[in-house]
């Protein structure tokens, strides 16, 4: 006889314990009544969200997600549910997932391998049992076992359950995406059913939180190593399958098949997510972002219309002396596409005002970066003007090659609340914008999302008379090789030129990531995509005489 199993691939918001018990018993009534599971497996940590962080540290929400439990547990009639919970025992506490069922906790698993690279701080927190025993229990004949996200990265936790004869391992997760991390996955997923011999059924949790993204994209595997396509990427669903034990082979039911894992339509999704839940679970119904006529802007513009619909976008163009009329021209034509509401504010004045309140004392100094700096800010001030009068949520344009190498304006273009493209660097915003436009969709009032006008002129910052960015930097391609390099694989000097780029200019650029670190202390959140992210993932000290 199979054994169903519902799979609850949804978002459960970091400290919303009330809320999210409160879903969760509802849940389990309907994995129960109306997909007539047997069992139904809940995401880790879902009674506190992931990552909690140093809630962790407070007594009293400890008791809450314990109270919480108990109260779900005393409902759970007719299914077994598996949940998530922070699970504090004494002075310590541990990352646990509890079996529920007839009204009652029948056993707690308490996670053995913690995760402390990367976005993950579990050794902060959590301990480890050292006694914990496997966790294995039947429903309807058949073996279970359970295992916790990086208890599947080492091959002991699953080889105990083996040795108990177990048919299906559950194994609840909360694994932020990350570009290409999908294949990696699939295979250690083939890898550990084929050595144990056991069915497997990896269940993600969605959503967006702070300056990560789960991607959900849950998958199960038979037995034989067979891996199942994964389930829809960055959207919460029920999952449901049933399990033969005789084959140890599933059958999927309901199963929304993700349509397109190309890495630019992932990550375009991730960052969609990310920014609708960072609006959503912080109460901004609305946004506000500057509109240059440039890519990055462009970008975030289109991003954010996905994210929240045009008519909770507004765009503000802040010409100056240096403003191309083509900048107006293109960021006018790409509202009247997305059919956003587009405002113009001169900075003519406040720049003008700023510089004759310094004349005293810049009397005989040459116009600098500082003067650029000040248009930078004067337009900073208005946006978060704008923002605060109305309300709404500023966004920040910058990409990751600019926060890379300091080329942002601490206090102007720097201002927001969120920057959504943070995590890309400039080459990649190209590429995706151009995959948006090819494969995207079309503009709702017809057109290109971005216009191509946007993505073939040459970035400038637009501060000073024919300015261009490569006055001041690399070509964006090599600029970003190097970045990649060193930023993301930790490359020093010597094996980035030794790798044929030029010594010099490798020099330079690796001495402007060391003097901006700490503008990028102060950067706002944006999404993580890739393996090697600033902010949470990469934190490099400020003061550091290291090279």
């Amino acid at each position: 006889m199979a054994l169903r199993l519902a799979m609850a691939q949804f978002d459960f918001p970091v400290g919303a314990v009330e809320a999210n018990a409160e879903r969760i018993a509802e849940m389990i009534a309907i994995a129960r009544d109306e997909h007539g599971a047997d069992i139904v497996l809940f995401p880790e940590l879902a009674i506190s969200g992931y990552p909690p962080e140093d809630l962790l540290l407070r007594p009293r929400f400890l008791r809450d997600c314990e109270a919480a439990l108990q109260r779900i547990a005393r409902d759970v009639q007719g299914i077994v549910a598996v949940v998530g919970w922070p699970q504090a025992a004494g002075a310590v506490v541990y990352n646990a997932a509890s079996v529920l069922r007839d009204g009652a906790i029948e056993q707690t698993y308490r996670k053995r391998e913690l995760p402390n690279y990367a976005v993950f701080d579990e050794r902060r927190y959590f301990d480890v049992d050292p006694d914990g025993e496997a966790c294995v229990f039947d429903v309807q004949g058949v073996r279970v076992g359970l295992v916790i996200c990086e208890d599947l990265w080492f091959p002991e936790p699953i080889a105990r359950l083996a040795n108990e004869n177990v048919q299906l391992v559950l194994v609840p997760n909360a694994s932020p995406y990350e570009r290409d991390k999908h294949a990696q996955r699939d295979g250690l997923i083939a890898e550990r059913v084929a050595e144990a011999r056991t069915a497997l059924a990896y269940l993600n949790v969605v959503g967006g939180q702070d300056a990560v993204v789960f991607d959900g994209a849950s998958v199960i595997a038979d037995g034989d190593g067979r891996v199942h396509p994964a389930a829809v990427a960055f959207e919460d669903a029920w999952l449901v399958a049933d399990f033969d034990p005789a084959t140890r082979s599933f059958l999927p039911l309901l199963w929304p098949v993700e349509p397109e894992e190309s890495r630019d339509a992932l990550a375009w999704r991730a960052i969609v997510r990310g920014l609708r839940d960072y609006c959503g679970k912080n109460g901004f119904e609305k946004v506000w972002l500057g509109l240059s006529g440039g890519i990055d802007s462009a970008m975030v513009l289109a991003l954010a219309v996905d994210a929240l619909g045009p008519e909770n976008v507004t765009a503000v163009r802040l010409p100056s002396r240096y403003t191309a009329g083509m900048s107006n021209d293109l960021a006018a034509e790409q509202c009247r596409s997305l059919g956003v509401r587009l405002e113009a504010v001169s900075i003519e004045k406040p720049f003008a005002g700023f510089l004759e309140a310094l004349a005293p004392l810049f009397d005989g100094k040459a116009p600098d970066v500082t003067e650029e700096n000040l248009q930078s800010r004067s337009r900073g001030v208005l946006l978060m003007a704008l923002s605060n009068k109305f309300g709404g949520l500023l966004l920040t344009t910058g990409n990751k090659s600019e926060y890379a190498v300091g080329y942002a304006t601490i206090y102007g273009d720097m201002c927001g609340g969120y920057a959504p493209i943070k995590d890309l660097y400039k080459t990649e915003v190209y590429a995706l914008a151009r995959w948006r436009n090819a494969f995207g969709g079309t503009a709702p009032h017809g057109g290109m999302v971005i216009p191509m006008g946007v993505i073939d002129r040459p970035p400038s910052a637009e501060l000073r008379e024919n300015q261009k960015d490569q006055d001041s930097l690399p070509p964006y391609d090599v600029l970003d090789a190097i970045l990649y390099r060193h930023v993301d694989l930790e490359q020093a000097r010597d094996e980035i030129v030794a790798a044929g780029f030029d010594a010099a200019t490798v020099e330079r650029v690796l001495r402007l990531v060391r003097i901006s670190e700490w503008k990028r202390h102060q950067a706002a959140p944006g999404p993580k995509v890739s393996r090697r992210a600033f902010g949470r993932e990469r934190r490099y000290p400020i003061t550091n005489g290291y090279k």
